[in-house]
């Protein structure tokens, strides 16, 4: 049976017993004390579920808004439109329906690939920029349809606003691990690793329990911040495997650690399994925001995280190595570059 068949929204008393609501503005706002009593409440978060609501991020609501009126634009296309741009070795551009995998052996066995459609961006490069020129990995040029230069202005807006977001919690974060505030800025430099994926969920059948919208799954970021409407459908593991559907509560987002964290932090900090199951009957849109360190980034597990009796539990590695095998490993299309099918069994 499909692990979120029949799964309720929780009220939001009871969802944010289990998934905090953090407010950032004290510590946004310089305030005295603010960095570290929101890294407290963070670490909590992080230790115990690995996914919080950010609360007070600065985040005008017409600059979300406009993100998710490109999104309808976009995904309103004609396919054969869309699959002009498909997705290409940089992972940036359209990703149709059934084209993607969420590795089966990781959470959960899914046996289909994913139910969505995805447009992904990344920082918006000009032609002669040099990593685009060179051929840089993970440095591609972002792919656009013709004719939509106000879509294409919202959603590199709605990029560069979440950057920034991410930029400000990184003294937060690094508070939380007990880190010096300015200890991963130096990370983020020369452009951080961002991928902003703008997800379409169609009605799916009900009586299909093989089907997700997106399979359960970790992801391989150092933060994601989600951006929701009202039509449910994403569900979140807790600790006691149970699984809880969180509703949206206006005026935040909903932010989970990924891989990247949970490495970083020598599993002190949890990447935490979700997936999404669109029952209701009607379309159902999310934008992700993938925050993680520059690709040439070392990730060791930090000073802060490993002992005498905590050792490290990762070898030392390149985030861009980590990125393209997470990428291989996961989309269909990556077999063109590697010559190999995605683990489906």
């Amino acid at each position: 049976m499909n692990v979120f068949k029949s799964l309720a929204v929780k009220d939001v008393e009871e969802a944010t017993r289990a998934i905090p609501v953090i407010d950032f503005g004290p510590a946004f706002r310089g305030e005295p004390g603010g960095l570290d009593a929101v890294g407290s409440r963070v670490r909590e978060a992080s230790e115990r579920i690995g996914f919080f609501y950010l609360a007070g991020h600065g985040v005008p609501p017409g600059v979300m808004d406009d993100a998710f009126a490109a999104s309808r634009e976009f995904h309103a296309l004609p396919l054969e439109e869309k699959l002009r741009l498909r997705l290409d070795e940089n992972n940036i551009g359209y990703l149709p329906v059934n084209a993607s995998m969420q590795r089966a052996s990781t959470v959960h066995k899914a046996t289909r690939p994913n139910f969505n459609e995805s447009f992904f961006i990344s920082h918006d490069r000009p032609d002669d920029h040099p990593d685009v020129v060179a051929g840089t990995p993970l440095r591609g040029r972002n792919r656009w349809p013709g004719g939509h230069a106000t879509m294409r202005a919202a959603m590199v807006r709605y990029l560069r606003t979440l950057e920034g977001a991410g930029e400000r919690m990184l003294p937060v974060l690094a508070r939380a691990l007990d880190l010096p505030a300015e200890f991963f800025a130096p990370f983020f430099r020369n452009e951080a690793h961002i991928t902003l994926r703008f997800l379409h969920y169609p009605p799916q059948e009900t009586d299909d329990d093989e089907q997700f919208g997106q399979g359960p799954h970790t992801d391989n970021s150092f933060i994601t911040i989600l951006a929701r409407e009202d039509v449910p459908g994403l569900a979140v593991r807790l600790p006691d495997g149970e699984w809880l559907a969180p509703p949206v509560i206006p005026g935040t987002f909903l932010v989970n650690l990924g891989n990247m964290m949970k490495r970083w932090s020598n599993d002190r900090f949890l990447s935490t399994p979700h997936g999404v199951l669109n029952d209701s009957g009607t379309d159902r849109y999310s934008i992700a925001f993938f925050y993680s360190p520059n690709v040439d980034s070392v990730i060791e597990c930090l000073p802060s995280c490993v002992g005498p009796d905590n050792p490290a539990r990762y070898e030392p590695a390149v985030y861009r190595d980590l990125v393209l095998a997470f990428y291989n490993a996961n989309y269909f299309h990556r077999q063109d570059y590697t010559g190999e099918r995605p683990v489906t069994a």
